[in-house]
């Protein structure tokens, strides 16, 4: 299990808020956000506490743990299929920034 861009974490763009009246995320823009490296190396280093959050990372960084223990309560069911959907790529394509998440997040 990692998790770069969570970060999108839920992608990691904001796909996963605690809010019950907030916007829903496309899987469009979802997909923008994914295919953006320099968005996502941003969220990484948020996560990782390397550089300073926006809103979206703020957000990942509270879900963070959640999402890697596998439970995301306030998650619909779409944000849950967007959000395993970005561990998947993180996973894939920042191998060694999702080892340091889950390493940082998962205890």
């Amino acid at each position: 299990m990692q998790i770069r861009y969570v970060i999108l974490i839920c992608a990691m763009a904001a796909i996963c808020v605690a809010e019950t009246d907030r916007p829903q995320v496309s899987d469009t823009a979802l997909e923008d956000a994914l295919n953006d490296k320099r968005f996502i190396q941003r969220q990484l280093k948020c996560a990782l506490g390397e550089a300073p959050c926006d809103p979206i990372g703020k957000r990942l960084k509270t879900l963070a743990p959640l999402v890697l223990r596998g439970a995301c309560p306030q998650c619909t069911p779409q944000e849950t299929k967007q959000i395993q959907r970005t561990l998947s790529y993180v996973q894939r394509n920042f191998p060694q920034q999702w080892t340091k998440i889950v390493r940082q997040y998962s205890g």
